[in-house]
């Protein structure tokens, strides 16, 4: 078994078997979100789980060991510079003894899904890029989406992502994508993509009872898409404009260089309209994950 080491909170409420929801630390580093941002996405996502009566788990590599929840004094830990890391990234991070390895949709699933936590909330996933077809940059994220068997709550993949090609991607991989209250697949900071999401869900009771019953089938994961709140949304013309920007000035990087890249030129070019459009679903994430876990329980109970 691999050596993960739960906060106190978080191995209390495993071990009473109450809800918990897993949620990635590379979003709260410098690699998600500027300073102060970031801490506002960390204390406003933490206290959404909080709200709805389960408790937050953040993921991370701290020091070299694999962290699931963090105790309050460690949040400044990875507030800071942080490496990104995938799953792939995890041995490496505790051979190396990494001072802070931030979380990536990937390796929080990995972590999650070991220690048994059925829940996970993030911003966006990571998909398909455009040009992947020469480049064959696609996400990790998606592998793992399909392998472990969590709940991933988001708002849809990171929109200057290939957005078609994504979806295609986790049907390939059989993973069920579920729009919550939304027939449309959304696109992060925009309420929708113009694709059509391939399940509508109405309330976090049956995204449960679909994970009860791809663990019976030994199925993986699956998706739950959740539009950004409305009043905080951006439009899709604009932010689809501020994207295609983005992504001509990205030409030459690949890999792990893009998406800070991308997020940071985002940001210059709406002017930081970005920010709270990001703080807001991170929020609502973390509030209908909880709600999700919480019905997951009531499952085993």
């Amino acid at each position: 078994m691999p050596q993960i080491k739960l906060s106190r909170e978080v191995q209390e409420a495993l071990e009473h078997e109450r809800p918990v929801v897993g949620l990635e630390s590379t979003i709260f580093s410098h690699l998600g979100l500027p300073s102060p941002a970031n801490q506002e996405a960390l204390e406003r996502s933490a206290t959404a789980v909080r709200a709805q009566g389960a408790v937050p788990a953040v993921t991370a590599i701290i020091d070299g060991v694999p962290r699931v929840g963090l105790e309050d004094h460690e949040h400044e830990r990875i507030l800071g510079p942080a490496r990104k890391t995938s799953e792939r990234d995890i041995a490496v991070a505790v051979a190396q003894r990494w001072p802070v390895g931030a979380t990536t949709v990937s390796a929080s699933l990995a972590l999650c899904a070991e220690v048994g936590i059925p829940v996970f909330a993030t911003g966006g996933i990571g998909g398909v890029h455009h040009g992947a077809e020469t480049s064959g940059d696609v996400s990790s994220d998606l592998g793992a989406i399909a392998l472990h068997s969590v709940v991933t709550v988001c708002a849809g993949a990171k929109a200057f992502l290939d957005i078609p090609k994504t979806l295609e991607f986790l049907e390939t991989e059989a993973v069920p994508v579920l729009g919550y209250r939304t027939d449309d697949f959304p696109m992060f900071y925009a309420r929708s993509s113009g694709l059509k999401a391939p399940v509508r869900v109405e309330s976090p009771a049956e995204v449960a009872a679909i994970l009860a019953e791809r663990i019976l089938w030994d199925q993986g994961g699956v998706l739950l898409a959740v539009p950004v709140p409305e009043d905080d949304a951006i439009p899709a013309p604009e932010i689809q404009g501020a994207i295609d920007s983005a992504l001509a000035r990205a030409h030459a990087l690949r890999g792990a260089e893009v998406t800070p890249f991308v997020l940071e030129q985002i940001a210059q070019i709406t002017e930081g309209r970005n920010i709270p459009a990001n703080l807001a679903l991170a929020e609502n994430n973390a509030s209908i994950a909880a709600e999700v876990a919480i019905e997951f329980g009531k499952l085993l109970g």
